[in-house]
């Protein structure tokens, strides 16, 4: 089968062998895949992790094979789109919601990977974390599950709630996805950003407001007008920038949250501890979705209560290095890799 390899910041399409259940005590099942989001987790495994290995995990597909063959929800032709990890469940990280942090979540995965023709897919996957693809929403939009997923986990944990009101900070396909997200949860939202298009998209996607980065001070200051002189009560930070933290804390109400949701490549830049102590900030990350997560995304995507059509550009499989090189140049917000032909 053609598989992507990514292996010292280049791509190479190889022919590996295709997934066999007989090499997994024939349980689970064998999956077509039709497409594959590109994350920015991808992106960073490809410039940071030289090493070979086949990225890919925001996937729809189509169950060419399953065993046992009487499955309680799935059958063989089933269209599915699904997550790559699985908690236990009932480890001491799992009883306290730290479900990203369980052992069983961060050694289960699809193989090889979802830049591959075809993917092997576990029984604990099967049960929950693939959901069948609703038939009004076309692959690219279901391709959003595990991402929007991921920003349902962030503003879980953000306690966002009616009459808080949000700033994200960033407004590349992620950003635009924890503002609906926040929007789903019955709180205000303020987006931010440097690119004028994204701002404008963020504004006829239901944010109560978007606007263009300046500089810390004068855009900080903005905020704080449109907060009754107090801050947002919540910071997203979707952004990748580490000069973007002092943005953060000048933009945040005293007592407020910062919700880190992105890597920076400086591990060095942080929070001073003093703003923390002194004006009780609480800093928090987020990383991974549950599969309650998961059913939740699901369903509002199922119900066009989050929008993502205009959010992702199509490509094939043998141009995936190019569609890495435009989401880290900016030139479109989120990749989506057509696998099958049609």
């Amino acid at each position: 089968m053609k598989t992507a390899i990514a292996e010292n910041q280049k791509i190479f399409i190889q022919d590996r062998p295709q997934p066999n259940l007989e090499d997994y005590d024939n349980k689970g099942a064998i999956v077509k895949v039709l497409g594959c989001g590109l994350c920015g987790s991808d992106i960073v495994k490809f410039l940071h992790d030289g090493t070979e290995k086949v990225l890919g995990h925001e996937v729809v597909g189509e169950i060419v094979e399953i065993k046992p063959s009487v499955f309680s929800k799935f059958k063989v032709g089933d269209k599915i789109v699904l997550g790559h990890h699985v908690p236990c469940m009932k480890c001491d990280y799992c009883e306290n919601k730290n479900y990203s942090m369980c052992h069983q979540f961060k050694e289960t995965n699809i193989f090889p990977g979802g830049f591959a023709e075809y993917i092997y897919v576990s029984p604990k996957h099967l049960k929950n974390t693939v959901f069948k693809v609703p038939k009004h929403l076309d692959d690219m939009e279901i391709s959003f599950m595990e991402p929007l997923a991921c920003c349902i986990r962030a503003v879980e944990r953000a306690e966002v709630k009616k009459g808080t009101t949000s700033l994200v900070i960033g407004l590349g396909s992620i950003g635009l996805l924890m503002g609906q997200a926040v929007k789903a949860f019955k709180g205000d939202v303020i987006g931010c950003d440097l690119i004028e298009e994204r701002v404008a998209l963020a504004n006829n996607l239901n944010f109560d407001a978007s606007i263009k980065f300046e500089d810390n001070d004068t855009t900080s200051s903005l905020i704080k007008e449109m907060t009754c002189n107090l801050g947002a009560d919540i910071i997203f930070m979707t952004s990748g920038s580490d000069k973007a933290i002092e943005f953060a804390i000048k933009s945040v109400r005293d007592g407020g949250t910062i919700l880190i949701f992105s890597s920076v490549p400086n591990d060095m830049a942080g929070y001073t501890n003093n703003d923390i102590y002194y004006r009780e900030l609480k800093i928090l990350g987020s990383y991974s979705p549950s599969p309650m997560d998961l059913a939740l995304s699901h369903k509002l995507l199922s119900k066009k209560k989050v929008i993502v059509k205009y959010l992702s550009t199509a490509y094939s499989l043998e141009e995936l290095g190019e569609a890495i090189e435009d989401t880290i140049s900016n030139k479109t917000l989120k990749a989506y890799i057509k696998i099958a032909k049609d």
